[in-house]
C-alpha cells in the first residue's frame, strides 16, 4: 500500500466531506427542503453550473473507461470521444432559458415534474420514473465499479473491499448534503480534473520520449492504432458518425444533465456556463483519451483497460503527485455518482411518493424518505457492482442510450412544438425504450444493424412515434400555456 499516493487522496475526500457537512447545515434551516435538497434552490452561478455539468458528464467512463478503451483501440476512440465537446453547448442552447423559465413557472424540481405539468399524464410520469430507475442503475453501477477499480489499483485491496470503501465515502456526503453539496463538490472536482489531466498528459509524453517517439512506437506495433478505424479496423464511418447522436446531440435527453439546465440563477450564469463548459469538456475529453493511447507503448499488456489511468500515473509520476492527479478520476466518479443517486432518489420521493402515494406528507417524513431512499439506492447499486464487466464504459453508454431514446423528444418537442401531447409522449417513450433494449441485445448477438450505433434507430423511431401519435390521436394542439395559466391561477 503506497501511503504517499493515498494521503493526498484522503485529504481530497476530507474536503468533500466538509462540503457535504456544510451543505447539510444549510439544509437544516431550509424553508423549502425539496427544492434545496434536489435542486440547490436554483442558485447556481455560471462557473458552478459549468463545472457541475462537466463533472457530472465527465464520469468514470471519461477518466477510466474511455482512456482504457483508447488504450485498446487507438486514435479511432479519441476521434469518437471528441464528439462530446459540444455536450454542454447543445444542452444549454437547446433547453436554455425556455426550459428554466417553464420549470420555474411549473414549480418543477425534477425533469419529471416538467413532463408531468407539460403533458398532464400519470402514464408519462410513471414511464419516466421507470426509465430513470432502470437505466440509471446501470450508469451508477458503472461509476461504483470505476471507483472500486481506482482504489484497488492504488491500495492493493481486493475489488470487493475497495468497492465497499468507495460506496461508504459517496453515500455519506450525498445523503446528508443533497444537491447543494453535489454542485459545490462538482466545482471543486472539476478544477481537480483540469489540473490532473494536464499534469498527467505532460508526464506521459515525457516518459514516452516525446509525441513523435510515442507515435512511432504505436505504428511499429500496429499501424491501425493511429487511424480513425481502430486497432482491428472495425470502427466504421457509419458507427463513428452515429456515435455523435449518443454523446453529442442526444445528451439533451439525459435527466442528470437536463436537471442542471433548470438550476441556474439567471441568464448571465447560463451564458457563462455555456462558454466555460464547452472549453473544459473539450480539454478533458481530448487529453484524457490521448493519455490512454500514449500509455500503450509505456505500459504494454495491461489486461483490464479500466486500470490504465491509475497504473500510468503510478508509473510516470512521483507518488505524492500521482495521489493528487488520481484525485481527478476519483472526482469525476464521485461527481457523477452523487448526481445519479439524487436523480433516482428524487424520481422515487418527489415524482412517485409525493405525487401518488402520500401527497400530504409532512416535512419530517419527506426528509426521512429522501435520506433513506438515497441510502438504500446506494446499497442496491453496491450489490449490482460486485460482479463487474471488463470495460465499464459500455455499461455507462448503455444507460446513456436508453435514457436518450426515452426522453429526448418529450423534452425538446415538449418545449418547442405546440402540437405535442401526452399521446405522442407516451408513444415516443415506449417506442424508444422497447426498441433500444431489443436492438441492444440484437446487436450483441449479430453485430450493429446497418453499422450504426444502437441508439440511432430508437431515436428516429421515437421521433416518428411522437409526431404520429400527437397528430393522429388528438389533432388539436395541446395548449400547455393554457394549462400553465390554469395551474398558476389555482396556486
Amino acid at each position: 500500500m503506497n501511503y504517499a499516493v493515498l494521503l493526498p487522496m484522503i485529504a481530497f475526500l476530507l474536503i468533500i466531506f466538509f462540503i457535504g457537512y456544510w451543505s447539510s447545515r444549510k439544509l437544516a434551516g431550509s424553508s423549502n427542503f425539496i427544492s434545496d435538497y434536489f435542486l440547490g434552490g436554483r442558485e447556481l452561478g455560471g462557473f458552478v453550473l459549468a463545472m457541475t455539468m462537466v463533472a457530472t458528464y465527465g464520469s468514470a467512463s471519461s477518466f477510466l473507461g474511455g482512456p482504457g478503451t483508447a488504450y485498446t483501440l487507438g486514435f479511432g476512440w479519441v476521434l469518437l470521444a471528441m464528439t462530446q465537446v459540444v455536450t454542454g453547448y447543445f444542452v444549454l442552447m437547446i433547453l436554455g432559458k425556455k426550459y428554466a423559465i417553464m420549470a420555474r413557472r411549473y414549480r418543477a424540481v425534477t425533469m419529471i415534474d416538467f413532463l408531468k405539468a407539460r403533458y398532464n399524464s400519470t402514464a408519462v410520469v410513471l414511464l419516466s420514473a421507470f426509465s430513470i430507475i432502470v437505466f440509471l442503475f446501470s450508469a451508477m453501477a458503472a461509476q461504483w465499479i470505476g471507483g472500486a477499480r481506482l482504489i484497488e489499483s492504488l491500495t492493493g485491496l481486493s475489488y470487493q473491499s475497495a468497492l465497499f470503501l468507495f460506496a461508504i465515502s459517496v453515500l455519506v456526503y450525498v445523503t446528508i448534503g443533497g444537491f447543494r453539496a453535489v454542485a459545490l463538490t462538482d466545482a471543486v472536482q472539476g478544477a481537480v480534473m483540469l489540473v490532473g489531466t494536464l499534469v498527467l498528459l505532460i508526464a506521459v509524453i515525457i516518459s514516452g520520449g516525446g509525441i513523435s517517439n510515442i507515435m512511432q512506437d504505436l505504428i511499429n506495433e500496429n499501424p491501425n492504432l493511429v487511424t480513425p478505424y481502430g486497432a482491428e479496423g472495425n470502427l466504421s464511418a457509419a458507427y463513428v458518425s452515429s456515435f455523435w447522436i449518443l454523446v453529442g446531440v442526444g445528451v439533451v435527453g439525459l435527466p442528470q444533465i437536463a436537471v442542471r439546465a433548470m438550476s441556474y440563477k439567471n441568464a448571465r450564469s447560463m451564458h457563462r456556463a455555456l462558454i466555460i463548459g464547452t472549453i473544459v469538456t473539450g480539454f478533458i475529453m481530448l487529453n484524457m483519451h490521448l493519455i490512454g493511447v500514449f500509455a500503450r507503448p509505456i505500459l504494454p499488456g495491461i489486461d483490464v483497460g479500466d486500470k490504465v489511468i491509475p497504473l500510468i500515473a503510478l508509473e510516470t509520476l512521483p507518488p505524492w503527485v500521482a495521489g493528487i492527479v488520481l484525485a481527478a478520476p476519483m472526482a469525476a466518479i464521485m461527481s457523477t455518482v452523487d448526481s445519479l443517486l439524487l436523480l433516482v432518489s428524487s424520481s422515487i420521493v418527489k415524482d412517485v411518493y409525493l405525487n401518488y402515494i402520500k401527497p400530504d406528507a409532512c416535512l419530517k417524513t419527506v426528509k426521512r424518505m429522501s435520506f433513506g431512499v438515497t441510502g438504500v439506492l446506494g446499497v442496491i447499486v453496491f450489490l449490482l457492482a460486485l460482479d463487474p464487466p471488463e470495460l465499464l464504459i459500455f455499461l455507462n453508454l448503455f444507460a446513456f442510450g436508453g435514457l436518450e431514446a426515452a426522453f429526448i423528444w418529450p423534452i425538446v418537442l415538449g418545449l418547442y412544438w405546440k402540437w405535442g401531447n401526452k399521446y405522442g409522449a407516451i408513444a415516443s417513450m415506449a417506442t424508444g425504450i422497447i426498441s433500444y433494449i431489443a436492438l441492444h441485445f440484437y446487436n450483441i448477438a449479430n453485430g450493429n444493424l446497418f453499422g450504426v450505433h444502437t441508439v440511432t434507430i430508437p431515436v428516429i423511431l421515437s421521433l416518428l412515434a411522437f409526431v404520429a401519435f400527437s397528430l393522429l390521436i388528438e389533432r388539436r394542439a395541446y395548449d400547455y400555456h393554457a394549462v400553465l395559466y390554469k395551474n398558476e391561477k389555482q396556486a
